[in-house]
């Protein structure tokens, strides 16, 4: 029989595993050297273990093969968590392995904190924020268990599990079967075929229909079903945050984001709409704004969803579907072929002429220098080759949601329940091993950036294409925005007392070509150059103090009221 860390190693190779992110610790030493004896998974070493599950999470996103991470016990289990709790409210497959005493060290009913050194209850700690949090108490319990984790982070609304498993099982000998199988998800619900015939006909009898996509489309894996289905629809299609790669730019039926950020033209059509079909969105407040009751009005709103809970949650009235997204794609398809849906040719130009009306590129053109939104669609025409977009957490990020031109099978990572600053250079080392060669755009703020900037090491030393364009404000931008409209512009730990350093030195002392700009003649040079550099390249842009992220909901108005045109009446809390 294989000792418990072999038995892991082979595990992770039976299921497609391709990269361990890690950082070393005293309680993971076997795994580590066994998955490096069976030469099958990479190691990947980052330099903090908040990286490696940020890493891990980026890895499952791009793949859809749960993303592994594993630490140390104590303070190396403790910094997964930020990362484990990504996982869980974006909806990302992912288990997490950490090492833990032996277990004779542990304390168990003891009225004591501690008896191993580093000895953490990260199950107890970690519940919360996983699907499930497990310790492993028996040599016999751990390959079973690893099948469970990986087959319950798989199954319905996908997240991360935890398995912590004791150094002493990691060295003992486990039974392992040689002919384990991939673990698959278990099946969802069936889909009701009533529901399909009543959805398409309210469909056909609205004058003014949207579909609402978000991120549990990709999280189902399901895009190109849900294509197939919006296309035989035929209805405009609005994205959230977490569905801006749904459908790409220059598809007709794409109106663009909507929500606390979103593009003014988007939130407009959703103010007009007489029908929502949501797909796998929560409708949480930055998608609707606080005002709920005007967000589905008297509109027709059918929300389809994997979880029973997301649904008449915050906006109530709506018509449910529980069904797996894949499943009820493949399902509506031919209700929505058969069916003589009427031509929206009208109510899409109705749109297209709110687009013309309040294009994203002016809605800072009194602000001085680049323009960020300009900035993105600049980005966009110089990346072609790019396999993804990945953000970190802040202004840039609403940037690039609203204004990013995505091909057809180009992705778009971002941080959203969490919305961890330091999300994004991570992600992207993950994205790009996943990707396996293709570049990764990185948009970051010189904020955000410096939260995981340790991480450029990772990507130099594995040499990832992953091209770094940091919009730098020189402050943290979002809140600051918030001071602004809430505390008479007290800049308090936002530029008063911030300071960044010069990303270019940094970036040379880790061996990555960088640049830095500050006039507007000089992007596009400077953007072709950041694509076509060989390798990790870090591109410095300079843009104003003062450029808010607009539109903004007005906080107490409804989604179609959106600074700085409407006032908040009440001071957000969220």
């Amino acid at each position: 029989m294989p000792k418990g860390a072999d038995a892991i190693a082979r595990f992770l190779d039976d299921q497609g595993v391709d990269c361990v992110y890690e950082l070393v610790g005293g309680m993971i030493v076997h795994l580590l050297d066994s998955i490096h004896l069976a030469g099958t998974t990479r190691i990947v070493s980052m330099h903090h273990e908040q990286g490696a599950a940020f890493a891990a999470e980026g890895h499952a996103r791009m793949s859809g093969v749960p993303g592994v991470a594993m630490a140390t016990s104590g303070p190396g289990a403790t910094n997964l968590l930020t990362g484990i709790a990504s996982c869980f409210f974006d909806s990302t497959p992912a288990v997490f392995i950490t090492g833990q005493v032996n277990r004779h060290e542990m304390k168990g009913d003891r009225a004591i904190r501690q008896m191993g050194f580093q000895e953490t209850d990260i199950v107890a700690v970690a519940a919360p924020v996983t699907k499930a949090a497990w310790r492993v108490e028996t040599p016999e319990q751990l390959v079973p268990m690893l099948q469970r984790s990986f087959e319950l982070a798989l199954s319905g609304r996908p997240g991360p599990v935890l398995l912590d498993v004791p150094m002493d099982i990691q060295r003992a000998d486990v039974p392992f079967a040689q002919d384990r199988q991939r673990v698959k998800p278990v099946p969802g619900p069936g889909v009701d075929r009533s529901q399909l015939d009543e959805l398409v006909e309210a469909i056909r009898s609205a004058e003014r229909p949207l579909v609402l996509v978000g991120g549990g489309i990709r999280s189902s894996r399901s895009t190109n079903q849900i294509r197939d289905l919006l296309s035989a629809l035929g209805a405009p299609v609005v994205n959230s945050l977490m569905g801006v790669d749904v459908l790409p730019f220059a598809n007709d039926l794409r109106v663009g984001m909507i929500g606390a950020y979103g593009n003014r033209w988007a939130n407009l059509a959703i103010g007009r709409a007489d029908f929502l079909l949501v797909l796998g969105s929560r409708l949480d407040i930055r998608q609707t704004g606080s005002e709920t009751e005007a967000f589905k009005g008297d509109r027709v709103i059918f929300q389809v969803d994997c979880e029973p809970g997301e649904m008449n949650n915050r906006v109530t009235g709506c018509t449910t579907i529980l069904a797996d997204l894949r499943d009820f794609a493949e399902a509506a398809l031919p209700v929505a072929v058969a069916c003589d849906l009427p031509d929206r040719t009208v109510w899409i130009d109705e749109i297209q002429a709110l687009r013309r009306a309040w294009p994203d590129t002016e809605e800072l053109s009194a602000s001085p220098g680049i323009n960020p939104n300009t900035l993105m669609h600049q980005l966009s025409s110089v990346s072609g080759s790019a396999t993804a977009f990945v953000t970190d957490v802040g202004q840039h990020q609403m940037w690039a949601a609203q204004s990013l031109e995505l091909g057809h099978d180009q992705r778009f990572l971002t941080s959203g329940g969490l919305g961890s600053m330091g999300f994004g250079l991570p992600a992207a080392i993950g994205a790009a091993l996943a990707a396996k060669g293709g570049p990764i755009v990185l948009v970051a703020g010189d904020g955000g950036f410096q939260t995981n900037i340790q991480e450029l090491e990772t990507v130099a030393r594995n040499q990832l294409p992953v091209k770094i364009l940091l919009v730098n404000n020189r402050s943290h931008g979002m809140v600051r925005q918030f001071q602004q409209t809430y505390f008479d512009s007290r800049y308090q730990s936002t530029v008063w007392g911030y300071s960044a350093p010069d990303f270019v030195a940094v970036a040379s002392a880790y061996r990555i070509p960088a640049r830095a700009i500050e006039a507007e003649h000089d992007v596009y040079e400077a953007l072709e150059w950041l694509l076509s550099t060989p390798g990790p390249a870090l591109l410095d842009v300079t843009i104003s103090m003062d450029a808010n992220a607009y539109p903004k909901i007005a906080f107490g108005r409804p989604i179609t009221e959106m600074e700085p045109f409407a006032t908040p009446i009440g001071m957000e809390s969220t």
